[in-house]
């Protein structure tokens, strides 16, 4: 293994590692520090986005993380811990990681919701070992996070993904690459 191959591991590891040893705001309190933070998310969603009061009324679950917090300078990652509800009710709690290399620069948080229109994909969720976000999500937000666009075809994804509440210094958030764990709090 050469150095640079070195260098570039150890400095994705330090980010890695940096990265999550910050924890998002979110303490040791468990699930409970956690279930508060998804309510005022939900709550800032549904007053700033009214629309997507119908996606939770049709949606056969939701995963919220109201905070993810994103960085790279070349490697890149991001963390954030949130939870899946079912019928208003958390089921679930889950951590959220991705890690990118490229050119890339800067760091960003911001909050999202997937809603799982169909109960095959909530289920496809809840039962595999590490679900990965990937081409099967449908976005309803543009790249700035500012106009919610829930469209009849949008309607029909099996998950969709409302991106909101960015703020940081690095363009764009993507869902995919990004592995969720199930985790106790």
């Amino acid at each position: 293994m050469s150095s640079f191959s070195r260098r570039h591991f150890a400095l994705g590891a330090l980010a890695t590692t940096t990265l999550a040893a910050c924890g998002n705001g979110i303490g040791g309190a468990g699930a409970a520090t956690i279930d508060a933070r998804v309510d005022s998310t939900l709550d800032f969603m549904y007053r700033t986005y009214p629309g997507t009061r119908d996606l939770a009324d049709r949606a056969a679950g939701m995963f919220i993380m109201p905070l993810i917090t994103e960085a790279g300078l070349g490697f890149g990652g991001s963390y954030g811990r949130g939870a899946l509800r079912v019928g208003g009710t958390t089921v679930d709690y889950y951590s959220v990681t991705s890690g990118s290399a490229g050119l890339q620069i800067g760091a960003q948080q911001y909050s999202y919701v997937l809603f799982f229109m169909t109960n095959e994909a909530l289920m496809e969720f809840r039962r595999s070992q590490g679900w990965a976000a990937g081409a099967d999500i449908e976005y309803v937000l543009n790249d700035q996070g500012e106009t919610l666009r829930a469209e009849t075809t949008t309607s029909l994804s099996p998950v969709i993904a409302v991106l909101f509440a960015q703020t940081g210094l690095r363009l764009g958030a993507t869902l995919e690459g990004t592995k969720y764990t199930r985790i106790i709090p």
